[in-house]
């Protein structure tokens, strides 16, 4: 009887093991048809606007400039998918009169889902916005006793290019913040532009402990810790997850190779973007008359713009009147000139060099466009989009806030 029964399982280990097999054929076959995806959507402007609440929540408000490339292959785009950091969101609005109803969607990660007022079609832009209170998004004693660190990691979109992505934090009681950036009217303001199609950046933001509530129930989790007793489910999970399909694996890696090489193909060695700006303050704040403090953008006591004039340096005169400012390829502000007032502003992106004459084919998706989400890691996004729209990803509860696999792994606690 217990032969008869090692049989039955052995068998239906194999229909699992075909079933399987087919599902990796069919996911390859997409990879390398996907790797001539052409875009069908492109955005104009993505926009995040942070502020931390007294309670340590942060409210993310989001404006995006959303354009349609093509409505021909997938039908027009009537909602898409933003991601947010994870699922401990709180109110949630939607601010333009074009969103009908908007959402929280768990199906393969943390997302809002924004369905609109009608149905946009071939080079129409959707200009829309939103905002959520989202939680989980700081870790106390990261890196320094007494100090909390905020990471943000804006959602990123797989198949969409960005050409302009401003993230802008209310600078209130923060102690230091990476990487460098602008502070402007009260803000830490990190932008980025021609951004490539699952391209994303992090910032991080750091408190005193005291600055807000923080409550150490609600950190970031790093870490989870696994008793004995489930070791046993563990090498079984490992024999079925991991040694198994790797057999399978293999037999396509060829064909998963040629797809990843025929999509990089395209594009020859990255290049840099440099921007100079030539930035000069007051030495004395021209409202208060307090002197200006270094490296500060903005009055220490009444909070008035200390930045005299900015000047963006052409590559024109870079060659002539400028020639200094050559010098200067880092990223971050430096003294630049005689004047003590005086800086330059260094922001470089790297951005891809064609390599031959390319033409994009078609992505899979559905007849919906749809954004998955990582984040926060807002958070934020490493995903293959599940359940697909035509927006993009970000990544899947990146703070790891909703668990699952409950009999393999015991979250820990500190």
């Amino acid at each position: 009887m217990r032969m008869n029964e090692m049989k039955n399982r052995i068998k239906l280990m194999l229909v699992r093991g075909i079933v399987l097999a087919a599902l990796v054929i069919f996911a390859a076959g997409a990879v390398s048809v996907g790797a001539y995806a052409a875009p069908l959507d492109e955005i104009l402007a993505y926009e995040i606007n942070a502020e931390v609440n007294q309670d340590a929540t942060v409210t993310l408000t989001y404006h995006i400039e959303w354009k349609v490339l093509d409505s021909d292959s997938e039908g027009p785009l009537s909602w898409v998918r933003v991601g947010i950091p994870n699922s401990h969101y709180g109110e949630v609005l939607g601010l333009t009169d074009n969103i009908k109803s908007i959402g929280y969607d768990s199906d393969g990660g943390s997302y809002m889902r924004i369905d609109f007022d009608r149905e946009y079609y071939e080079d129409e832009v959707v200009v829309f916005e939103f905002s959520v209170v989202q939680d989980y998004m700081y870790q106390v004693d990261k890196l320094e006793e007494g100090y909390t660190v905020y990471a943000f990691t804006p959602g990123w979109f797989d198949d969409i290019a960005i050409d302009s992505m401003t993230v802008r934090w209310k600078a209130d009681k923060a102690y230091s913040w990476t990487p460098d950036c602008l502070n402007l009217m009260g803000n830490l303001v990190w932008m980025e532009t021609n951004m490539s199609p699952g391209e994303k950046s992090t910032f991080t933001v750091t408190y005193p402990n005291d600055a807000y509530g923080f409550d150490l129930s609600k950190q970031i989790e790093e870490g989870d810790s696994t008793s004995g007793e489930d070791w046993f489910y563990i090498i079984i999970g490992l024999v079925f997850s991991v040694v198994f399909p790797i057999a399978i694996f293999t037999t396509i890696i060829r064909l998963v190779s040629a797809a990843i090489y025929n999509a990089s193909a395209a594009f020859g060695p990255k290049e840099k973007k440099i921007t100079r700006t030539k930035i000069v303050y007051y030495d004395s704040c021209p409202g208060c008359g307090a002197v200006r403090g270094e490296g500060k953008t903005t009055c220490e006591f009444c909070g008035r713009d200390l930045i005299k004039s900015k000047e963006v340096i052409e590559e024109k005169d870079i060659k002539g009147s400028e020639k200094e400012a050559a010098k200067f390829t880092k990223e971050g502000e430096f003294r630049y000139t005689d004047d003590p007032n005086t800086f330059i502003n260094v922001h470089v992106v790297p951005i891809p060099r064609p390599a031959r004459s390319y033409s994009s084919g078609r992505g899979s998706s559905h007849s919906h466009r749809s954004s998955c989400a990582h984040s926060s890691c807002a958070c934020a996004c490493a995903c293959a989009c599940a359940g697909g729209g035509r927006a993009g990803c970000s990544v899947k509860d990146f703070y790891r806030t909703n668990l699952k696999l409950s009999m393999l792994f015991r979250r820990g606690r500190r």
